[in-house]
């Protein structure tokens, strides 16, 4: 994202996984690992929504670390139909992950999902702090009840996952979901409206 982005590659489920970790200008109060979207439509860390996220954490005092799933860039591996997705995601937060700092997690449309799975499986025993999804992918995988204090925004005109499946997916949840207005899926021109959303809503 930056010159002083660190590029790792960490052990795996299905071999090396690729990161990369910026570190926030003031000291670091926790750590977030964030998901890109569908592999097979050309998803990857370099998003732009993603990236987005990974400039609003920066900004709120967090270690900001995105991934590519198996199969996408450097990452070995390929596609498993959002199972082993998950288990990369758990890959990359239990490599990165600090005794003393909490872990958040992030996701765009289908790493919405695969964030809101990794949540779920890590409640048990080493359960995360807080989740941001985007855009989750809720008419297209089966993304898991959350937190009471997770942070939805979707796009009004989302032309991908329409606004309608994530509301369906809310309401039985009484989650709050932030709607931006006019906005699409891949939030064009809307960048920085997002990225403010978000980070406001955090700072609630």
């Amino acid at each position: 994202m930056n010159r002083e982005t660190r590029k790792l590659r960490i052990a795996g489920p299905a071999g090396a996984i690729e990161v990369e970790v910026d570190e926030p200008a003031t000291p670091v109060r926790g750590v977030m690992v964030l998901c890109h979207p569908h592999p097979q439509h050309g998803g990857s860390m370099g998003n732009k929504v993603v990236q987005t996220l990974a400039r609003a954490f920066l900004q709120l005092g967090y270690r900001a670390v995105r991934f590519n799933f198996r199969g996408v860039g450097a990452s070995e591996g390929a596609w498993d139909e959002g199972r082993g997705e998950v288990d990369d995601c758990l890959a990359v937060v239990g490599a990165l992950r600090e005794a003393t700092l909490p872990v958040a997690l992030g996701g765009f449309s289908f790493g919405g999902f695969v964030a809101a799975q990794a949540a779920a499986q890590l409640a048990g025993h080493a359960p995360v702090e807080r989740l941001v999804l985007v855009g989750p992918a809720t008419s297209r995988f089966p993304v898991p009840p959350v937190a009471a204090d997770t942070v939805v925004v979707h796009g009004e005109s989302d032309e991908v996952v329409p606004l309608s499946a994530t509301l369906d997916w809310a309401r039985p949840q009484s989650l709050p979901v932030i709607v931006l207005p006019g906005v699409g899926h891949f939030f064009h021109g809307q960048l920085t409206l997002l990225k403010n959303q978000v980070m406001q809503a955090w700072h609630r």
